[in-house]
């Protein structure tokens, strides 16, 4: 029997539940998946490995879906592909977060302090407050945003209306801020 018939009968017996086959086909195919993953030379010995024992456990996790038992060791091998760029992709994006987060000079320099940016934010939202229509959805929001003491339970009370009309009340006029907010940003005006 070849090499491959040993591996397609492993993957059969595999398949039945025969934990001696599970070892026969690490055994069998482990040299040929480990010289894949080192030829993601950028993997560190470390991540390599668990590249390896990550691709064995999800192959013999969907062993069973697997529709032709000779097709094994190709079907292994795209799983080791598909894993060791994985890790490469998460490692890189990793190390790009890191770089902008220890990065000491900011790409921009904010034109006012932050303590003064508040507070010219929250003379946006009162102007947008101010300019809303009388109604219901006016009071929801001064209730919420001027008056700060009351829950979207309580508000709901107060006025005789579900906490869900509240939730979309709030929700809407968040979206208003966040719209005039960028506008404003954008147009590179803050009056």
């Amino acid at each position: 029997m070849g090499e491959t018939d040993d591996v397609t009968d492993a993957v059969r017996r595999a398949t039945r539940g025969e934990s001696s086959a599970f070892s026969e086909l690490y055994r069998r195919t482990r040299p040929l998946v480990a010289r894949l993953v080192a030829g993601f030379g950028t993997l560190d010995p470390d991540e390599a490995e668990d590249v390896l024992q990550e691709s064995y456990v999800r192959a013999f996790r969907g062993l069973a879906q697997l529709k032709s038992a000779g097709a094994f060791t190709p079907w292994l091998l795209t799983i080791a592909r598909n894993r060791a760029r994985t890790r490469l992709e998460r490692r890189s994006l990793l190390q790009r977060m890191e770089e902008e987060l220890t990065d000491p000079t900011p790409e921009t320099v904010p034109a006012l302090p932050p303590t003064l940016q508040v507070e010219r934010d929250i003379q946006v939202v009162r102007q947008l407050i101010a300019e809303l229509p009388e109604g219901e959805e006016k009071k929801t929001v001064q209730l919420f945003y001027i008056e700060g003491q009351l829950s979207a339970r309580e508000i709901a009370e107060q006025l005789g209306v579900g906490k869900s009309t509240v939730t979309m009340r709030l929700e809407r006029f968040r979206g208003r801020i966040k719209r005039e907010l960028l506008l404003r940003v954008l147009a590179g005006r803050w009056d």
